[in-house]
């Protein structure tokens, strides 16, 4: 009799956890699992700006997913997912091979969403991957050396768009990193400028007045000019343009303005909603039995009106509870509805300060920055115990991460 095959699609957090979680909870020889990701590695995607300014070693970011499995357990394949044939449980992979299967996660995680905006799909770069975040720091490099030739001061004016978290972060990160890479360049810090550019009236507008003040002053102790109420219009390789005729010369626009759900799975005849796979309580595919999706390429609605926002809060939620679904289901034992609970969010404004919420408690200063740092231990807890984080924090490789044009 041959086992169930059970194939899991993305190593993002949700993937990745899963197929933990799958591990645990599986007997021995109950069911083949096979863990399909584009690249041989795991990243964390909520210290991605600091890939993006270089204040971290690549390894401390992205870790190998090899290492995070087990071997014995899950078999990994490095290979890019074209298309899920549903009619015949198969998955497609770029170079003609398939995949069979008997259950199946999609969790491919996002794209960045442009609103069709003019020049940003070509032009700006974005906090989207490990990948996306290392073409900005050799990105700002190549700005650096080539001010020394043309002494051209948009060349040293670093705009990120958007004043959500990822906006936040990383305008704290360069202004944090920034100074140690001039350095190392010979090209004077006072010369560079990093303005933030929102179009709502502050940033992170969904915090409390308090926390969005707070967020303000420490942006502007760190000399980042912040224009808000903007809307941005375009952006050339050259320059960015707002309404009200402004334009801002720069080279160098990172867009952090909005993410969409990972557009391929709109193309494989699934139940789509709102651009994403759109799910049942249990996690499972609306109109399936057998295809399970989570994070943020899912629709999964908390109420009539109101779906989850696409965080890594919800995907790490949502891992554990598909692993036991997907084991109830082949077992043919009850499946467990999907509750979600907020348990606050924290974002770090460089390497000192910090705000969020976490229950009615409002943090910022250095109890903020210090609680991000107690949230990604827990993650790397929950991933590979403490020998993880002692790893990750003491003991990590200065080895860079090799990537391929297709990553």
């Amino acid at each position: 009799m041959n086992k169930p095959k059970i194939v899991i699609l993305g190593a993002g957090y949700g993937g990745i956890i899963t197929s933990k979680k799958l591990e645990k909870l599986l007997k021995y020889g109950e069911a083949d699992v096979t863990l399909i990701n584009k690249h041989g590695y795991h990243y964390i995607t909520t210290q991605l700006h600091k890939t993006g300014v270089g204040t971290s070693s690549d390894r401390q970011i992205a870790m190998s997913i090899p290492e995070l499995i087990d071997p014995s357990k899950t078999h990994f394949l490095k290979a890019t997912v074209t298309y899920v044939d549903h009619s015949n449980q198969e998955v497609h992979l770029e170079g003609g091979e398939t995949v069979k299967y008997d259950y199946l996660l999609i969790a491919l995680g996002f794209e960045g969403q442009t609103f069709g905006i003019p020049g940003i799909k070509e032009h700006a770069f974005e906090i989207r991957s490990f990948r996306s975040s290392k073409a900005i720091y050799h990105h700002i490099n190549k700005q650096l050396n080539l001010y020394k030739e043309d002494q051209d001061p948009s060349r040293l004016t670093f705009v990120v768009a958007g004043g959500g978290f990822t906006g936040i972060e990383l305008l704290g990160e360069l202004a944090d990193g920034l100074p140690k890479l001039c350095k190392e360049h010979n090209v004077p810090f006072e010369k560079v400028k990093i303005i933030g550019i929102e179009a709502a009236p502050s940033v992170i507008p969904f915090f409390p007045k308090q926390s969005v003040q707070y967020t303000s002053e420490v942006l502007e102790k760190l000399k980042i000019k912040l224009i808000t109420s903007t809307k941005i219009l375009g952006c050339t390789p050259d320059k960015v343009i707002l309404e009200n005729e402004l334009e801002v010369p720069t080279k160098t626009l990172v867009w952090s303005c909005g993410v969409q759900g990972n557009t391929i799975v709109q193309k494989w005849g699934l139940s789509i909603e709102r651009g994403k796979l759109a799910v049942d309580p249990y996690l499972r595919v609306k109109n399936t039995n057998n295809i399970f999706s989570i994070g943020d390429c899912s629709l999964f609605m908390k109420d009539e009106h109101t779906a989850l926002a696409p965080t890594a809060q919800v995907a790490l939620q949502q891992a554990p509870v598909c692993a036991k679904n997907i084991v109830a289901s082949l077992r043919g034992e009850t499946l467990t509805a999907f509750e979600y609970h907020h348990k606050g969010s924290v974002a770090s404004i460089g390497l000192s300060a910090g705000v969020g919420k976490v229950g009615n408690v409002r943090l910022s200063g250095l109890i903020g920055a210090f609680m991000k740092l107690v949230i990604e231990a827990r993650y790397l807890f929950n991933l590979g115990g403490p020998l993880l984080i002692i790893k990750q924090h003491f003991g990590v490789s200065s080895e860079p991460v090799k990537m391929t044009a297709k990553q």
